[in-house]
């Protein structure tokens, strides 16, 4: 009798440790479903946190300015498009001169590039320039 009870209670044991290992995997896979539609939704919310831009400028033949730049997409999920670069000129003192944007027309996906190149007239005194993106679509 003892023996019965014995073996009853070892499966009624083998049995229960099986369902919570099943319980705490489908748990982990949830989580990471979760986590990884949270982090897709942070990144479509503010696209200015995963993008990045860098550029410099050149005076041509006629006087133009020549900006090139390039646009960084550091997300892990989405992929942006049209993104919105501010392009700031300053003085040597600090002073902003002027502003203009440049929208880049092409998709970005997680992780690459894509260079832009752009020609204006500066204002007089232009020493400096700035970038920064101020919006993107995804």
């Amino acid at each position: 009798m003892k023996l019965f009870i014995g073996i009853i209670s070892a499966s009624i044991l083998l049995f229960s440790c099986d369902g919570i290992g099943k319980n705490k995997k489908d748990k982990t896979e949830a989580d990471y479903e979760k986590s990884k539609e949270t982090l897709e939704q942070r990144e479509q919310k503010d696209p200015t946190k995963f993008i990045s831009v860098d550029g410099d400028r050149k005076k041509n033949l006629i006087g133009q300015t020549v900006v090139k730049g390039e646009v960084f997409n550091n997300a892990k999920i989405v992929t942006y498009k049209d993104v919105d670069v501010k392009i700031t000129f300053y003085s040597k003192t600090g002073t902003i001169l002027e502003e203009d944007h440049e929208t880049v027309f092409e998709n970005i996906a997680p992780g690459k590039s894509a260079n832009f190149k752009a020609k204006m007239f500066t204002p007089k005194g232009a020493d400096s320039v700035s970038f920064k993106v101020e919006g993107a679509k995804y």
